[in-house]
C-alpha cells in the first residue's frame, strides 16, 4: 500500500503538471500547498508518538547492481523529521500566499516554488542517502533561478555566489558521504539510513577511530557550508536579501534545516568518534555565529541583509544543541528548527512586505511606519519578538531546552562558557531587533517623506515616495500567511508539548544518546 508520504510528494508534482498544462498558477499552487499542509497536520496527529521511531514507511528497490550498494526507494518519518515536513507544508503554503498575483511569468515561479518545497519534502521523508542527496540538490536548482530572474538588487552576483557557495558543499557533502559507505565492509554497504544505523549500533568500531577524524570532517564542512555555518556563511545575508521574499522564507525557513537534520539523522550517529574528536572545533565555529554574526547584524543598515544575518546567528543555537547530543538538547535543536523556520518566514515575508509597499528597505529612509501600517507594525513585533525568544512564542522553549543541555552537557569545563555566548546571543538578537521596530515603524519619518502641499511639488521637480501614503490597504486573504504563521508560533511557544512528545521518544533512540536521568 502507497505510503501518505507519497502522496506530499506527488501533490506538488501534480500542481506543477497543472500549471504547464496552462492551469491558473498561482491557484493551482496555493492548492497543492494547502492540500499537504492538511495531509502533514493528520500525520502529525496520527503519528504514533509514545513508541517513537520510524512510521508510514514505503520500500521499494529502485536500482541493484553488482558492485553497487543498493539503491532504494524508501521514505518514512519519525519524531525528528515529522515536525520539519510540518514545517515545510506551512512555510509553502505562506511563501505562496504571500507572493503577487501579476509577477511576470508567473508559471515559470509558482513552478520553481513547488519544486523548492518538493525537494525540501523529499529530503526530510527519505530513508536512502542516494535520495536525501539528490532532493536535496533538486530543491537547489530553483533557488538559484529564483534569485537570478525574480531577485532584487546584485541579484546576477548573488544568485552567482549562491550557486558557487552551495555547489561546493553540496560536491564536499557528497564526498563525504560517499566515503562513509566505502569505510564499511563490502557485503555492508548500503545507502539505506535504518541499515546504517542499525549496524553501526552493534558494530561501533566498524569504522576506525582514525577513519572517522578523517570523513567527519568533511561532513562536517559540506553540512555547515549548507547551513551557514561560520566562517562559512558570507554567501547567505546577500542571498536572501536579493531573492525574492517567497524564496527567501522556503530557504531559511525550510531548506535550511537539511544540513542540521542530516547532522542528526547521518552524520554523528555513524560518525561519533570523529564527532567526539572534532566537538571542541565546532563549539568554535559556533561561537563565531553567535558573536561574530551578531555584532555584523547589529552593523546592518538594509532590513533585508539584517534579516539575513540575524538567521546566520541563530543557526549557532541549533548547532549548539545538537552538539550536546543528549535528549534535552536534540529535541530543543529540534522544536527550534521549526520555530526558527517559521519566525524567519515570517520576517522575511514581512521585510517583502514592507519594502514592496514602501519602496525601501533602508533604516535611514523608514521611519513612522507604525501610524500608516499599524498591522504591519503588530505582525512585525510578533515576529522580532519570536525571533528574540520572547516567552509565549515558539523559539522561546527550543532555546531554553539547549542552554539546559548545554550548560552541563559540552565538554564539562566549557559547557558554561558556550551557554554563556548563547545567552549573550539573545541580548544581541534582541538589540538589533528592538532598533528595527523603533526605527521603522515608530522613528521619525525621513523630512523628504513629509506630504508637501500641491502647490509646492507644482514648482519643483520632487515627487512624493510611494511610502509617503502608505496604509494598511491589504484584504484580509493577503493577511492569511502572516496571521497562519503567528498562530503556529503562539500555539507551540504556549503549548511546546504538541511536538515535544512527538519528537522525545524518536530522540532517544538515536545511537550514542545517554538515558535521560
Amino acid at each position: 500500500m502507497p505510503s501518505p508520504l507519497l502522496v506530499l510528494l506527488l501533490v506538488p508534482l501534480a500542481a506543477i503538471i497543472a500549471i504547464i498544462a496552462g492551469a491558473p498558477a498561482k491557484r493551482t499552487a496555493g492548492i497543492a500547498a494547502l492540500l499537504n499542509l492538511v495531509l502533514s497536520l493528520g500525520l502529525l496527529y496520527n503519528y504514533p508518538a509514545a513508541q517513537g521511531g520510524y512510521c508510514y514507511i514505503m520500500d521499494c528497490p529502485w536500482v541493484t547492481l553488482s558492485g553497487v550498494p543498493p539503491i532504494r526507494f524508501h521514505l518514512g518519518v519519525d519524531g525528528i523529521s515529522l515536525p520539519l515536513v510540518f514545517l515545510t507544508a506551512i512555510v509553502t503554503f505562506a511563501a505562496i500566499a504571500i507572493s503577487p498575483n501579476n509577477i511576470r511569468r508567473s508559471a515559470e515561479y509558482y513552478c520553481y516554488l513547488l519544486l523548492m518545497s518538493l525537494g525540501a519534502m523529499g529530503a526530510f521523508v527519505s530513508l536512502d542517502i542516494f535520495f536525501f542527496f539528490i532532493f536535496h540538490e533538486f530543491a537547489l536548482i530553483p533557488t538559484f533561478l529564483l534569485i537570478g530572474i525574480w531577485g532584487t538588487q546584485n541579484r546576477q552576483f548573488a544568485s552567482f555566489q549562491v550557486t558557487i557557495y552551495l555547489m561546493a558543499g553540496s560536491l564536499i557533502l557528497l564526498a563525504g558521504l560517499i566515503a562513509l559507505i566505502m569505510a564499511l565492509p563490502a557485503p555492508n554497504r548500503t545507502f539505506d539510513i535504518t541499515a546504517l544505523q542499525s549496524y553501526i549500533g552493534r558494530h561501533p568500531n566498524v569504522i576506525s577511530h582514525q577513519a572517522q577524524d578523517v570523513i567527519f570532517p568533511i561532513v562536517l564542512v559540506g553540512f555547515g557550508i549548507l547551513v551557514g555555518l561560520f566562517p562559512f556563511h558570507s554567501w547567505a545575508p546577500p542571498g536572501y536579501a536579493s531573492a525574492p521574499p517567497a524564496a527567501a522564507m522556503l530557504h531559511a525557513g525550510v531548506l535550511k534545516k537539511f544540513a542540521l537534520y542530516g547532522l542528526i539523522r547521518i552524520g554523528i550517529p555513524m560518525l561519533h568518534d570523529g564527532f567526539t574528536d572534532w566537538l571542541p572545533v565546532i563549539l568554535t565555529l559556533l561561537a563565531g555565529n553567535f558573536l561574530y554574526a551578531g555584532f555584523i547584524t547589529i552593523a546592518q543598515k538594509e532590513l533585508p541583509t539584517m534579516i539575513g544575518f540575524s538567521s546566520i546567528m541563530h543557526m549557532g543555537y541549533l548547532f549548539l544543541g545538537i552538539a550536546c547530543w543528549n535528549t534535552i538538547g536534540i529535541s530543543g535543536a529540534v522544536l527550534l528548527m521549526v520555530a526558527h523556520g517559521l519566525s524567519a518566514a515570517l520576517l522575511f515575508g514581512l521585510s517583502g512586505e514592507i519594502t514592496h509597499r514602501a519602496g525601501e528597505n533602508r533604516f535611514t529612509e523608514l521611519g513612522g511606519l507604525a501610524q500608516r501600517a499599524p498591522l504591519l507594525a503588530v505582525f512585525f513585533s510578533f515576529a522580532s519578538m519570536a525571533s528574540m525568544g520572547v516567552p509565549g512564542l515558539a523559539n522561546f522553549a527550543g532555546e531554553l531546552m539547549i542552554f539546559f543541555a548545554s550548560f552541563a552537557a559540552v565538554l564539562p569545563f566549557l559547557g558554561p562558557l558556550f551557554t554563556a555566548f548563547a545567552v549573550y546571543g539573545t541580548v544581541i538578537t534582541a538589540i538589533f531587533q528592538l532598533r528595527a521596530i523603533k526605527t521603522i515603524f515608530y522613528g521619525p519619518m525621513p523630512a523628504r517623506y513629509e506630504p508637501r502641499p500641491a502647490a509646492v511639488l507644482a514648482n519643483t521637480r520632487e515627487t512624493v515616495p510611494a511610502s509617503a501614503g502608505m496604509t494598511d490597504t491589504a484584504t484580509l486573504p493577503e493577511y492569511t500567511p502572516y496571521v497562519l504563521l503567528i498562530l503556529a508560533s503562539l500555539a507551540i511557544g504556549f503549548m511546546p508539548f504538541l511536538l515535544l512528545h512527538i519528537i522525545q521518544p524518536s530522540v532517544s533512540l538515536l545511537p550514542f544518546i545517554p538515558p535521560l536521568r
